[in-house]
């Protein structure tokens, strides 16, 4: 191995591997042979070559902040964990033509400043920005809070560079937005959680910097006046809404776990963040509060507070991202990533507090997400009393009655979290016989050996025939 990378990028030492065994909320734990952290692209041929002669599974890690267990071997299954930590350099910044490459392991948010440094914005924006990889954005089709106005990772990206899993690179970069010819072979790379190659480079798509962005923290009476709301949005304000995130109010205290100062500006059992941004121009300020106005007067809000600088939008959006952090100090809990219509969010959210309520008293359940795309973050928490242990046992029951109600509305199981290990089995098991056929033709078409991240995203046929 250390003929493949160097000295420098091989670790065994368990002390020095510990980091990539493990996810930051602290779900799961895994184990290696080894950590290879190879420091180019030849590298990472050669390492591929190498494991593929040893026959060694080699999972592609990024900046491991994934919550599904798809860079984590949690089973022990003897495989080589491959950090692209060190392939991380922006390599272009394309200014006539709006786009740039990076290494898979350029970190999110040193991409972004990069970008606003020379007036450009990349609008991939999520919690773990300033840990996660643009490589693993693209193996997991990251999604956010922009994804309403800008898409999923998918979106966003022009092209990629991987290293299949014989070694052999694929450059498929080109810089074109519109390039018909034949399959679109990127997507089969994008939200394949490292099962099909290891992405080394990713080439995007940037946007001018808004010359104006507004936020609004709303109060509303219930989640239905929510989605009337943001139709409403959707219709006054058009592509100008950058983000429109839903809270129940029952959130709140989990952000206060991260500053115990933070306090919401308005009281109201739904709240709404809602964010415009645009060119020069355009009076967006008055765009907002008319909006706003319009829907007080209409009786769709109950409280509404415009912020009056950026300093106060931050602190919106500081309760927003406190409450996940809340979630994770305060221990395990049910996290789930339920998508569904926008139209079916209230049902979604009924129907699943129900269920917590009547089978599992004394859980709390809260609900929060991008009501614009339809993607809900439904958990439950615990009872402070519990242990660990039975928790878990009992969060697995939770997890899976959740997984129904969202399947029954017609929804998915994983809006932009992915399958990894964690949800592997539900995954395939809700796959028609033609739908698993070709994912599987996928797989032994790429990897006939099935060495690349195995157990992630595709179940073992020892256990799943």
């Amino acid at each position: 191995m250390e003929g493949a990378v160097g000295q420098i990028g091989i670790t065994v030492e368990p002390a020095g591997m510990a980091k990539y065994l493990g996810d930051w909320a602290g779900d799961y734990r895994g184990d290696a042979l080894v950590v290879l952290r190879p420091g180019s692209v030849g590298e990472v041929q050669a390492l591929m070559r190498l494991c593929g002669e040893l026959g060694l599974g080699v999972i592609p890690q990024g900046g491991n902040t994934g919550l599904v267990s798809g860079a984590i071997d949690s089973k022990g299954g003897g495989l080589v964990v491959v950090s692209l930590e060190r392939l991380n350099s922006i390599r272009q910044i394309d200014k006539d033509n709006f786009t740039l490459r990076a290494d898979a392991g350029c970190v999110l948010q040193t991409i972004k400043d990069a970008c606003e440094a020379q007036d450009y914005l990349f609008p991939l924006a999520l919690g773990a920005q300033g840990s996660c990889q643009i490589g693993g954005n693209a193996a997991s089709n990251a999604g956010g809070v922009n994804v309403l106005r800008h898409g999923m990772a998918r979106d966003l990206i022009l092209g990629l560079e991987v290293v299949l899993a014989n070694g052999e690179l694929w450059n498929g970069f080109s810089g074109l937005r519109k390039n018909n010819s034949g399959y679109d072979l990127k997507q089969l790379f994008i939200g394949s959680e490292g099962t099909l190659g290891v992405i080394t480079g990713v080439e995007v798509k940037l946007f001018p910097k808004p010359a104006r962005v507004e936020t609004a923290y709303l109060g509303l009476a219930s989640f239905e006046a929510a989605v009337t709301l943001f139709n409403r949005a959707r219709r006054d304000c058009s592509d100008l809404i950058s983000a429109f995130e839903i809270i129940g109010s029952e959130c709140i205290e989990l952000a206060r776990l991260i500053d115990p100062g933070m306090a919401a500006p308005v009281s109201a059992p739904v709240q709404v963040l809602v964010e415009l941004s645009s060119g020069p121009g355009i009076d967006l300020n008055g765009l907002l509060a008319g909006f706003l106005t319009d829907a007080m007067e209409k009786g769709l809000l109950i409280d509404a507070v415009l912020a009056a600088s950026n300093a106060q939008a931050r602190s919106f959006w500081a309760i927003r991202e406190g409450l996940v952090e809340g979630q994770a100090k305060r221990g395990y809990h049910v996290r789930t990533d339920l998508s569904v219509r926008i139209s079916d969010i209230p049902a979604l959210i009924e129907n699943a507090s129900r269920f917590v309520a009547n089978d599992h008293p004394g859980w709390i359940a809260l609900a929060y997400g991008h009501a614009g795309d339809g993607n809900i973050h439904f958990n439950v928490l615990p009872p402070m009393h519990l242990a660990v242990a039975d928790a878990r046992t009992r969060g697995s029951e939770i997890t899976a009655g959740l997984y129904e109600i969202a399947v029954g509305l017609g929804g998915s199981i994983s809006a932009e979290h992915g399958i990894g290990r964690s949800r592997a089995r539900e995954f395939w098991s809700g796959l028609s016989p033609a739908h698993r056929r070709m994912v599987a033709a996928l797989k032994n078409a790429l990897d006939p050996k099935g060495l690349m991240n195995p157990g992630c995203l595709l179940p073992s046929t020892e256990t799943f025939p």
